[in-house]
């Protein structure tokens, strides 16, 4: 203490010692004091030895950029929810191997720890699988490029190596402090993801990863399975020593689809671990939507019956960048940007018709949180945007770094994540002209150029494998291969990118393929690379017409910027509009917003969080990879406006 003696500090320093460990003490006290476990007997949870109903919402905090978590929470903890509920993600946390990230997006511990102060507790769930309509459901692709054989999802031995140290070693040492009884708020974690619907029904690998976690943060958090309201579901998903729970959607009796989890839980609280306020999307379908009023009641139903429920999702936010996975159905279905899931908040936050319909059901079973409700963020029209044409993909190629086989080798093989790959080959033989160009697994759409002359397009969503093709011989055949993402749910997850078998025109095996993978998920890479684009653009005198990979302008990339007004009422939520444009990717500001598609629905418009925009100067960057409205320089453009349209038109 400054002007006090050195008596003073020998007096002061026992007062001090005896203040630290009765705090100490009393803090050690106070988190024993903290215990979350299941009450069989009375088929309730107990909080801190009191019943515990919980009603959670889901919110991956890898959907919304951080400016807005605290937004988002709010929102739901005022609408009358007392737990969050989300995911892990390994794949954006271990992006390559050994390569860890935990910031910005995916700065998980401050997430949970604004849950909590936000008055609401953490049901957390692990993976290693997620599904979530991400690409590979969460799994990092790069384990298929450390073995192509490996058995996801199993006790394969290969398989569980890096599933041991993501746990072991990276995510449960996170955990650990954050757990209720340590003070934290995390009260429950998921122990895989839905395994009964997943044909491999492996008890030693689901065994294992009980155990694992077990290892990793003690025996007293609690630990659940999510499956679906069948027998059938449960047999394969139930693992001894971790509590059973179902998901289920509205509209049917929650008696009878809780009937199915007390096959396997006689006693023990009920739990719908995934109910759906809405549901997911494709490209070229219809926009999902549910009715609120059902949604209601149903929830009503349960919160009746004392059930603890999670909706799934609260808030769906976005699959920003190159994230967003696939489904396989009767065909491949690849998923949009816009993860709006027809969710009580909407993608940009909004409070909707839904969540005013919710807040007077949970409010039956819980209190309300004091206060209003936190209004919906403002929008903003900035206005028509112009672009201009910057190069080509054939062009960037040539500026990046290749790799030459007898045969094509897949994304994985060449450790490309996501995004782009050039395959060149140069025909060494006379064909009949046309021929047939034949790639009966493109995964998932390949654009065909001789020449640098666009050919035509082959697609796995529209099961297009063949093209009518005129070559002269030595003349180089090239084909850009777009991801649409992995499959993210069912038994093909392990869905390898690129041209997965060979190609042949009129039954001969096309060899020597050199590859550029077109670094687009690697924003420093990316920049980089377009510097020297248009570098080169620049000191060779290429023609404007000549940066269009097409005739009418795909395969080219646009630049572009626009200003946001310098007061304090911006930056403002924007939607970015694409009349005129085909297919693509979009960065603003260096922040890959993600695909769009405009042309085949039903997401017409791009969401841009306020927190991505800055005043003055913002940049714009667009790869298109079709058409382009740029033909006519007067209508380059794009439109940044203040309505977001997801529920456009689609094919018939």
């Amino acid at each position: 203490m400054a002007g006090g003696t050195k008596a003073d500090g020998v007096l002061l320093f026992p007062l001090l010692l005896f203040l630290s460990l009765h705090c100490s003490s009393a803090l050690k006290s106070s988190d024993a004091d903290r215990t979350f476990v299941i009450d069989y007997e009375n088929d309730q949870f107990l909080k801190d030895g009191e019943p515990f109903q919980y009603i959670s919402g889901s919110i991956h905090y890898f959907r919304v950029i951080p400016s807005n978590w605290r937004d988002r929470l709010k929102k739901m903890r005022m609408a009358g929810f007392n737990a969050l509920q989300t995911y892990v993600e390994w794949s954006s946390h271990e992006p390559e191997p050994g390569v860890y990230d935990f910031t910005g997006m995916l700065d998980l511990e401050s997430f949970l720890k604004m849950a909590q102060e936000e008055d609401l507790v953490v049901i957390l769930r692990l993976g290693p699988f997620i599904d979530a309509e991400r690409d590979m459901g969460g799994l990092p692709y790069w384990l298929l490029n450390k073995n192509p054989d490996m058995r996801l999802r199993s006790s394969d031995s290969s398989y569980l190596t890096y599933v041991d140290d993501w746990y072991g070693n990276v995510l449960l040492p996170k955990i650990k402090p954050l757990l209720y009884e340590n003070g934290g708020p995390v009260i429950m974690l998921q122990v895989e993801n839905e395994y009964g619907s997943y044909p491999d029904c492996d008890f030693a690998y689901t065994s294992h990863l009980r155990d694992l976690v077990r290892q990793g943060v003690g025996d007293n958090v609690v630990l659940f399975t999510t499956d679906g309201d069948g027998a059938s579901y449960l047999k394969c998903g139930k693992i001894p020593g971790v509590y059973s729970t179902v998901d289920f959607g509205s509209g049917g009796d929650a008696k009878k689809s809780f009937a199915a989890m007390r096959l396997f839980e006689p006693h023990g609280p009920l739990v719908n671990s995934e109910y759906y306020p809405g549901w997911l999307d494709h490209w070229g379908e219809p926009h999902s939507t549910l009715d609120s009023e059902v949604i209601a009641k149903t929830l009503d139903d349960m919160l009746a019956l004392n059930a603890s429920v999670n909706m799934y999702v609260f808030h769906g936010g976005t699959s920003f960048g190159l994230t967003a996975g696939s489904n396989m159905g009767s065909t491949f279905q690849a998923c949009p940007t816009s993860y709006d899931y027809d969710a009580p908040l909407s993608e940009a936050g909004d409070p909707t018709e839904k969540y005013w319909v919710i807040r007077n059901i949970t409010q039956k079973y819980l209190p309300l949180p004091s206060g209003d409700v936190p209004p919906a963020s403002p929008k903003y029209t900035y206005g028509n945007v112009q672009l201009s044409p910057v190069g080509n993909v054939l062009q960037m190629s040539t500026l990046l770094q290749s790799l030459t086989q007898q045969y094509p080798l897949t994304f994985e093989q060449l450790s490309v994540a996501s995004g782009l790959v050039l395959y060149e080959t140069v025909l060494p033989f006379r064909i009949s002209d046309p021929a047939r160009l034949s790639i009966n697994e493109v995964h998932d759409r390949g654009y065909v150029f001789v020449e640098s002359r666009f050919a035509g397009i082959v697609s796995r969503e529209q099961e297009l494998y063949d093209l009518a093709l005129s070559a002269l011989p030595n003349q180089t055949i090239s084909i850009v291969v777009e991801s649409q993402g992995r499959i993210c749910y069912g038994s093909q997850i392990n869905d390898f990118k690129g041209l997965t078998t060979n190609v042949t025109i009129n039954g001969n095996t096309l060899e020597n393929w050199k590859m550029v993978p077109i670094p687009l998920s690697n924003v420093p890479r990316l920049s980089s690379a377009l510097k020297r684009l248009k570098f080169k653009v620049t000191t060779s005198g290429i023609s404007p017409q000549e940066l269009l990979a097409t005739p009418q302008g795909g395969m080219t990339f646009y630049e572009g910027s626009f200003n946001v007004p310098d007061d304090d009422s911006h930056p403002q939520d924007t939607f970015l509009r694409l009349d005129g444009w085909g297919k693509g990717i979009v960065w603003v500001n260096d922040f890959c917003l993600g695909r769009y598609w405009p042309e085949v629905g039903p997401q017409v418009t791009l969401y841009i969080p306020n927190g991505v925009l800055m005043k003055g100067p913002n940049t714009l960057v667009v790869l298109e990879y079709e058409v382009s409205p740029c033909v006519l320089p007067d209508s380059c453009l794009l439109t940044l406006q203040d309505k977001h349209v997801i529920n456009g038109p689609t094919p018939a």
